[in-house]
C-alpha cells in the first residue's frame, strides 16, 4: 500500500503591513521624475487655486487622483457627498452579491502589482483562497477602495457636494461652490481643472419614466434609492426593466418575503449574449477612441442594441423563487393610483401592485447635471458633430458629450468657450467618444492613462511661457571649465 504524498502546505498570508511596505518600495523605485513641476496659482485676490478638483470619490475619482499624484500633480482635492468610503454603490444601493466583472480585471492599480485587488486579497486570505474565489464580493471591493484611499494618502473631503462651475476669465480658473451635506454651509474653491468622476449617472440621472413619475411617490422607488424591503413582505411588487439591477432588486424583495414579484421588459426575450465580454480585449479597450466617428457610432450603437443582460447568477437568483414572474414584450404604457395601489397597464393586460420598483437605468443629458448648469450651452454633444446613418438614430447616444482624447469636454462653437475643455468627463457618458472609461472597471487600465495625460498636458501647455522663461534663465552649472 503506497502512502500518498503530503498535501502542500500553503504559506501564511503575508498580511497588509507587509503589502503596504512592498507598495511603498514600488512607489519609491518608480518615482522618477520626482520634482514638483506644476506652477502654483493664486487669484488676483490672493486666494489659492487648486490645480485639479476631482468631483466623485468612488473608484474612478480615487484612481484619477492617484494617477495625477504619481505625475506630481499634488495640489488637488477629491470631494464626494457620501460618508467616508461609502462613495459608489458597493455598500449602499448595489444589491447584487458580487461584482459583475471577472475577478482578474485590473484598473485602479495603474499597473502596479502590489496595488491590485488580487494582491490585496491574497495578503489577507492567501493564494488558495483567491484561487477558490469565483467573483469579488461587492463589500470587499469597497473595503479595497477604502484601503487604496488610505494607503495612498488621497485627499478626500466627504459629505461635500459640488455645485455649478463658473469660469473666471480674469483668474483663469473655475469657481466651484462646495456645500457641506450635513451642515449646509458652502465654501467656494478655485480650480484650474475639474475632473467629473461621478459614476454611471454622472452625465445625466437615474431614469424614472413619465408613466411612473406621475404616481404618488410612496407607490414607487428607483433601484438607486433606499428601499425598505422588509415592508414589502407579503406584498405584490412590480419591477420595470430587464437589466441586472432590476433582477437584483426583485431578488432582494423575494428574499424578504414578498408575496409576488413580476418583472416586465419590452424585448421579445431576455438578452443572453453579453457584448461587454466581447469588448474585453486590447483593441477595443485601448483604441475605440481612435476610430472615425462613424465607426465609433456603429460599434457603440450595436452594443446598446444588443442590450445588457442580467448575469447568469443574477438570473438564477431570482428564478429560484416560485413567486417570481417574467413578462416579455410588456412595456408599461399606463399607470394610475387606485385605492392606495398602482395599477399598471401593458400590452398584455393590467396588473395591480402594492409597490413598483423602477430599474430602467439612466438617461444621458448633461443639462440635468447641476455641476454643468452654467456651461452646458457651450458643450459640444454628439448631435452637434455627427448625423447617424438611416436606421441608427438613438436619442440618448446623441446627447452624449463629444469628448476629446483626454476625456475633456469640447466647445460647441469654436472660440466661444475654450474653458470648457478644462472640464474632464470621466463618467459613463464617455462611452461613445472613448469606450469603457469612467464608471467601468473593465476600461480603467487604458482610460486612466489617457485621462491623466489629458490633464497634465493642459497644465503644461497653459504655462508654456513660464516654463520657457525658466529654461531660458536656467544656469545651474554641472562643472567649472
Amino acid at each position: 500500500m503506497s502512502i500518498p504524498p503530503p498535501s502542500p502546505v500553503m504559506p501564511p498570508a503575508p498580511g497588509l503591513p507587509a503589502l503596504e511596505e512592498a507598495l511603498r518600495k514600488d512607489l519609491e523605485r518608480l518615482g522618477y521624475p520626482r520634482r514638483s513641476w506644476v506652477l502654483p496659482r493664486k487669484t488676483r485676490a490672493g486666494q489659492p487655486v487648486l490645480d485639479v478638483l476631482v468631483v466623485g470619490g468612488g473608484q474612478s475619482g480615487l484612481a484619477a487622483a492617484f494617477g495625477l499624484m504619481r505625475e506630481r500633480v499634488t495640489n488637488l482635492l477629491v470631494v464626494d457627498d457620501c460618508a467616508q468610503d461609502l462613495a459608489g454603490p458597493w455598500k449602499t444601493f448595489a444589491r447584487m452579491h458580487t461584482l459583475r466583472t471577472p475577478k482578474h480585471l485590473t484598473g485602479p492599480d495603474h499597473n502596479l502589482p502590489n496595488l491590485c485587488f488580487q494582491t490585496w486579497y491574497e495578503a489577507q486570505h492567501g493564494e488558495a483562497a483567491w484561487a477558490a474565489l469565483e467573483r469579488v464580493p461587492k463589500e470587499l471591493w469597497a473595503d479595497y477602495l477604502a484601503w487604496y484611499r488610505q494607503t495612498l494618502g488621497i485627499p478626500v473631503r466627504c459629505h461635500t457636494r459640488a455645485g455649478a462651475l463658473s469660469w473666471s476669465a480674469d483668474d483663469a480658473c473655475f469657481l466651484v461652490p462646495l456645500t457641506d451635506t450635513r451642515g449646509g454651509g458652502t465654501q467656494v474653491v478655485h480650480a484650474r481643472k475639474v475632473v467629473l468622476a461621478t459614476g454611471i449617472d454622472g452625465s445625466g440621472r437615474w431614469e424614472v419614466p413619465p408613466v411612473v413619475a406621475d404616481l404618488p411617490r410612496e407607490l414607487y422607488a428607483q433601484t438607486r434609492e433606499d428601499i425598505d424591503f422588509e415592508a414589502l413582505r407579503g406584498k405584490r411588487i412590480g419591477v420595470l426593466g430587464a437589466g441586472a439591477s432590476a433582477f437584483d432588486n426583485a431578488s432582494v424583495a423575494l428574499e424578504h418575503g414578498a408575496g409576488e414579484v413580476h418583472l416586465f421588459y419590452r424585448r421579445k426575450s431576455l438578452p443572453t449574449v453579453n457584448p461587454y465580454r466581447w469588448a474585453e480585449f486590447v483593441g477595443f479597450l485601448k483604441h475605440h477612441a481612435d476610430l472615425p466617428d462613424a465607426d465609433r457610432w456603429r460599434f457603440i450603437h450595436r452594443i446598446i442594441e444588443m442590450g445588457q443582460l442580467p448575469p447568469a447568477d443574477t438570473y438564477r437568483r431570482a428564478r429560484a423563487h416560485p413567486q417570481f414572474h417574467l413578462h416579455a414584450e410588456s412595456p408599461w404604457v399606463g399607470a394610475e393610483a387606485v385605492g392606495g395601489q398602482a395599477r399598471v397597464t401593458t400590452p398584455g393586460g393590467t396588473f395591480t401592485f402594492d409597490k413598483l420598483i423602477v430599474g430602467s437605468g439612466t438617461v444621458t443629458d448633461l443639462s440635468l447635471r447641476p455641476e454643468l448648469s452654467n456651461v452646458f450651452d457651450d458643450i459640444a454633444l454628439w448631435k452637434d458633430r455627427f448625423t447617424p446613418p438611416a436606421g441608427q438614430s438613438h436619442a440618448d447616444l446623441l446627447r452624449h458629450p463629444y469628448l476629446g482624447p483626454g476625456f475633456e469636454l469640447q466647445e460647441k462653437q469654436p472660440g466661444r468657450a475654450p474653458h470648457v475643455s478644462s472640464i474632464f468627463n470621466y463618467t459613463f457618458g464617455c462611452l461613445l467618444s472613448l469606450g469603457f472609461g469612467g464608471a467601468s472597471i473593465s476600461g480603467m487600465k487604458y482610460s486612466l492613462p489617457k485621462l491623466v495625460a489629458g490633464v497634465t498636458k493642459q497644465l503644461y501647455l497653459d504655462d508654456r511661457e513660464a516654463f520657457f522663461s525658466s529654461l531660458a534663465s536656467y544656469d545651474e552649472r554641472e562643472f567649472e571649465p
